[in-house]
């Protein structure tokens, strides 16, 4: 049955994806013995947000409020964007743990915006919101990573740079392992953004849902279409959104063992089914529009 090789494909995918490795820095190499303030001596690596173990822990130390880490991918068709034979990045967001988090300790100065589970908070930190996350992440020797971002992190109504600094001032700012109070004194500026992009991007690139799809005979038809119980039949099961009935996001779900910057990605179900319907889901092909930088649509290579 196409469900049940999926569910293999996807089951897979997923045995792999909880153990992403701390991105190393230049920075890291420069001050091994400062850079990471509290994390390196007073933190636990065994903690779990959204857990009953959080109750008394720093949040230098553990995701809480937003301890629901979410990671959503686009399929953007029409106009196309980012390679033909991949997803591309949405972000990664800081949910609240559901339902509402009666264990939080990250100051909740600011509104709870409605959302999956406990509802979110959103810029956080108005003196973070970096005006180039491109100058940013090179500073902290991620040019590579930006490369990458360049591909797999694109949008189809604004510039990658203004995209990303939405991203990152929007949901980044709101991680609380990686605010300015839990790392060193002398870490670099942007250090924080870094340590966000990184694993986003990471997490991505252990969800490759192209392919995964593909194994299971899912692809990009003009013709054909898919039942939702074929598309999530799996192991772990994400929330996929459709609009007009064609398939436009996909998101998946974790905690975090630790912090962002070292800590383990442990996915479970999406608490919620997303929009797409039970049968009759379309999955277009990637047209040959125009991307909203006026390149076009290129077929991945080496998609890691």
């Amino acid at each position: 049955m196409l469900s049940s090789t999926y569910a293999i494909a996807l089951a897979a995918m997923l045995a792999s994806a909880p153990v992403i490795a701390r991105p190393v820095l230049h920075s890291d190499m420069a001050r091994p013995a400062t850079i990471f303030g509290k994390h390196q001596s007073t933190c636990s690596a065994n903690l779990v947000s959204c857990s009953d173990s959080i109750t008394d822990a720093d949040s230098c130390c553990v995701e809480t409020p937003g301890g629901q880490l979410v990671q959503v991918q686009f399929w953007d068709y029409k106009p196309s964007e980012g390679p033909a034979d991949s997803w591309t990045i949405h972000g990664l967001w800081p949910d609240n743990c559901a339902p509402a988090d009666s264990n939080t300790i990250f100051p909740l100065s600011l509104p709870v915006i409605s959302g999956t589970g406990g509802g979110y908070q959103e810029n956080c930190d108005p003196s973070r919101a970096y005006h180039s996350i491109t100058d940013v992440l090179k500073s902290n020797g991620k040019s590579d990573l930006v490369d990458y971002m360049k591909q797999f992190w694109v949008s189809n109504d604004e510039s990658a740079e203004k995209f990303w600094e939405h991203e990152w001032s929007t949901h980044g700012t709101c991680m609380s392992t990686i605010a300015p109070a839990c790392l060193a004194s002398d870490a670099p500026q942007g250090l924080d953004a870094a340590y966000y992009f990184q694993r986003a991007v990471d997490t991505f690139k252990s969800l490759p849902t192209y392919t995964s799809l593909s194994a299971a005979g899912i692809t990009p038809s003009t013709s054909k279409t898919y039942t939702l119980s074929e598309l999530t039949h799996a192991g772990y099961i994400p929330a996929f959104d459709c609009k007009a009935k064609a398939i436009s996001t996909v998101t998946y779900y974790y905690n975090l063992q630790g912090t962002v910057i070292d800590g383990t990605m442990m996915p479970f179900d999406a608490p919620k089914a997303g929009s797409c319907p039970s049968s009759g889901i379309k999955y277009p092909p990637k047209s040959d529009d125009k991307k909203s930088d006026g390149s076009m649509s290129t077929k991945a290579s080496g998609v890691a």
